[in-house]
């Protein structure tokens, strides 16, 4: 008996959901951390779980049947097709496959990664100074007074939950009301958490409930504070997954979306995303009004003439000194090599270079940083049109590929 077209999907969406979840397991027992967010059925974990973990050669050629039987058309087979090959990528990495880091980052996030000019950071510096306080100084010095300047005073962590929740109130009211619809009675709750790897995190639980994990181990800039919320709740990680859960799992039956690898196209324009969700939804200096008449009176923070929104672009944009950094670090170069470099253009101070050192020197987390410059640099040109809100609203509800923005800029271009 042939089965039926949904058949073959149905059979399609399940043989991929087990090769993520493999793959996932294979390199959580390796590195510690899972790339992987799945929401799918949980018979399909238990059943990875309990099996004896195949070998990766036999899983990169998992990958090529998925590649050779894709049951879908057109946008949707390409974008299903491009998740395959990172998992594809990242099987074939596991099975001993020395790929150099730029023709690995093409294959799992579908992007060119290829070495930024130093004027790129240059250009960010220049703007970081004339949007800092008019102090003397190394410019480093005076961006790590500014964030003193404004961070959170110490013993002070325990207000951190109720900060953080009124400022995702206020992010999820303006997406609401200037980009998308959200359903009514959405919780977005706030939890500390110790020893974490990273200084924030949104995780959307299902249905109408979310958490934003803060690291209280590190200190808290205050001016960061909505540009953290909306990147990771509203119009950021959180809106899209709650988002596409109700465009495409509940409205299209689409249940491919319950498999999300993290080393992939789609995570490029996630970051992208959220780098620049605090300009999307306070436009203009709206993030700092709303920070002087909210936060900054209540903690003692007196104005000092910077310009926030400046300075959050400038810093977005020495992402780049990052992916540069992973970029030496693949090539072997001396960890004080890294650490320089970091220095001198990412503008971390000595106790940050150390953790940022082991970041661009992870696997995984060495590729997935390319994902924040290169999704900010593609999300800024495109995002740059008279249907902005509209354009925002795809990323929350669409399956979309950072190919297809590049695509639509170059033909807006023309």
């Amino acid at each position: 008996m042939t089965a039926t077209a949904p058949g073959r999907e149905q059979e399609w969406v399940r043989d991929y959901a087990l090769l993520a979840l493999r793959i996932d397991r294979r390199l959580t027992r390796s590195t510690g951390g899972t790339v992987l967010i799945y929401r799918g059925p949980g018979a399909w974990r238990r059943r990875v779980d309990e099996e004896e973990p195949p070998p990766a050669g036999r899983l990169a050629d998992d990958a090529d049947r998925l590649l050779d039987r894709l049951p879908f058309g057109p946008p949707r087979a390409a974008y299903l097709a491009a998740q395959v090959r990172a998992l594809r990528a990242v099987a074939r990495r596991l099975d001993g496959h020395d790929t150099p880091l730029p023709e690995y980052a093409r294959q799992c996030l579908g992007i060119d990664t290829g070495w930024l000019p130093e004027s790129v950071f240059e250009e960010a510096h220049d703007r970081l100074a004339a949007a800092l306080p008019a102090t003397a100084g190394p410019l480093a010095r005076r961006l790590h007074a500014w964030q003193a300047h404004h961070t959170l005073p110490p013993g002070r962590t325990d207000r951190l939950p109720g900060l953080v929740e009124r400022a995702a109130a206020e992010t999820r009211a303006r997406t609401d009301a200037a980009i998308v619809p959200l359903p009514a009675g959405e919780q977005v709750g706030c939890e500390l958490v110790a020893d974490a790897h990273y200084l924030a995190a949104g995780h959307h639980h299902g249905g109408l409930r979310s958490t934003i994990f803060i690291n209280a181990g590190l200190p808290f800039n205050l001016a960061d504070l909505l540009n953290v919320v909306a990147h990771e709740g509203h119009p950021g990680h959180i809106a899209e997954s709650l988002l596409k859960e109700r465009h495409l799992v509940e409205g299209q039956g689409r249940t491919d979306q319950q498999v999300r690898f993290m080393l992939a196209p789609s995570f490029v324009l996630s970051e992208g995303l959220g780098l620049h969700a605090q300009d999307i939804v306070f436009p203009g200096d709206q993030a700092q009004e709303w920070l002087a008449d909210n936060v900054f009176a209540e903690y003692g923070i007196e104005p000092d003439g910077s310009d926030l929104a400046e300075i959050h672009r400038a810093r977005n944009a020495l992402w780049g000194a990052w992916a540069n950094a992973a970029l030496l670090a693949a090539e072997g170069r001396p960890d004080a090599e890294v650490s320089a470099y970091l220095s001198r253009w990412a503008l971390l101070g000595e106790d940050e270079t150390a953790p940022a050192l082991a970041g661009v020197a992870a696997p995984g987390m060495s590729l997935y940083i390319f994902g924040y410059f290169h999704g900010w640099r593609i999300l800024r040109s495109w995002l740059q049109a008279p249907d902005r809100h509209r354009r925002v609203r795809r990323l929350l509800t669409e399956q979309l590929l950072p190919a297809d923005l590049e695509a639509e800029t170059a033909a807006a271009a023309r």
